[in-house]
């Protein structure tokens, strides 16, 4: 688990042995939980393993580079990926997204050539929308999850019959711990199960460590559902979301907006945003668009130099060589 990005803290791990010894046959399952000195005894039975006090820091400030950690990247997520096991339809990003209901950008106009002004009038209401996207490394795409900057949610401002797509409030608009868990068990789970048929489903995600819950992990480990994390600051080169479905999904957006104004609404809130959200994903989450972002983020075909080619190397930093040795990788 540490060596994915998801290290388990010391205090947790009596109480995930004992649930995973509820998966034994009755007969064999323990009768009360490990004693408090358990995990020193499991320590001992695994010198390999060692408990170590770690701080939080912001990858940004661990290198003066993004190189080492993205070249670390792919040797973990190359280990993962050799496992003949691993599909690439069974390969998933997950990401979220801010989006503005108004999403206004600047755009070209014509005006008289004595008019100074550099703007345009509009009604903006200024709330922030997140959605959970996932995407596959086969170029499919799940249902998102939308959530609310609110407390309960309103019947009114699902106004388009969005079949599949999940809801959730927050007060800030963003995922937190608990949205995290239902996104796993109301989406990506039910969702990519069948498909997987028992083999391991590989997730790759940002900005996930602020959920990873002992509930979250156990879910995961419960269901061969392994966790990547990716380190912070890369996704512009390393996530697939970010890399290629993303910018054409706000690009889109905005211009559902426009359509919209065009026809008389003045102000764009809520209660428009599953509307303009649904027409401009289908424009933007494509097969190809999906593809070309897993293979940008030298994921399938397995190729890091399509990354690392384009980030300069560390002053005087021998290069850390990565294995190009997996089945169908570019050279």
């Amino acid at each position: 688990m540490s060596r994915l990005g998801f290290p388990v803290r010391v205090k947790f791990i009596p109480f995930l042995a004992y649930r995973l010894t509820l998966h034994r046959p009755e007969s064999a399952r323990p009768t009360k939980p490990p004693h408090r000195n358990w995990t020193l005894s499991f320590r001992k039975r695994h010198p390999q393993i060692e408990a170590r006090i770690v701080r939080a820091l912001d990858w940004n400030r661990h290198d003066k580079n993004i190189y080492p950690k993205i070249t670390h990247w792919f040797e973990v997520i190359g280990e993962v990926l050799r496992d003949p096991e691993i599909l690439a339809g069974n390969v998933y990003n997950m990401d979220e997204t801010g989006v503005m209901p108004p999403m206004l950008d600047s755009v070209k106009v014509l005006v008289g050539k004595d008019d100074s002004r550099k703007y345009r009038g509009a009604r903006v209401k200024r709330t922030t929308i997140t959605a959970i996207e996932c995407i596959s490394g086969d170029g499919r795409y799940l249902n998102p999850m939308i959530i609310w900057p609110a407390n309960t949610h309103r019947n009114n401002w699902t106004t388009l019959s969005t079949p599949g797509w999940q809801y959730a409030c927050s007060e800030s608009g963003y995922t937190d711990s608990y949205i995290s868990l239902q996104w796993l068990k109301r989406i990506f789970d039910p969702e990519t199960k069948e498909r997987a048929d028992g083999k391991p489903r590989v997730l790759i995600c940002d900005g996930f460590g602020s959920h990873e819950t002992l509930e979250v992990l156990e879910f995961c480990l419960e269901n061969k559902i392994i966790l990547c994390r990716l380190a912070s600051h890369t996704s512009h080169k390393t996530q697939p979301c970010d890399v290629s479905v993303f910018g054409p999904l706000k690009s889109a957006y905005r211009e559902e907006v426009e359509r919209l104004e065009r026809g008389g609404v003045n102000a764009i809130g809520k209660e428009h945003f599953t509307s303009l959200y649904s027409r401009a994903r289908s424009r933007a989450f494509t097969p190809r668009n999906i593809r070309a972002g897993f293979s940008a983020c030298g994921l399938f075909p397995f190729n890091p130099d399509r990354v690392l080619r384009g980030i300069p190397k560390p002053p005087d930093e021998s290069t850390i060589s990565v294995s190009q040795g997996m089945p169908g990788s570019a050279s």
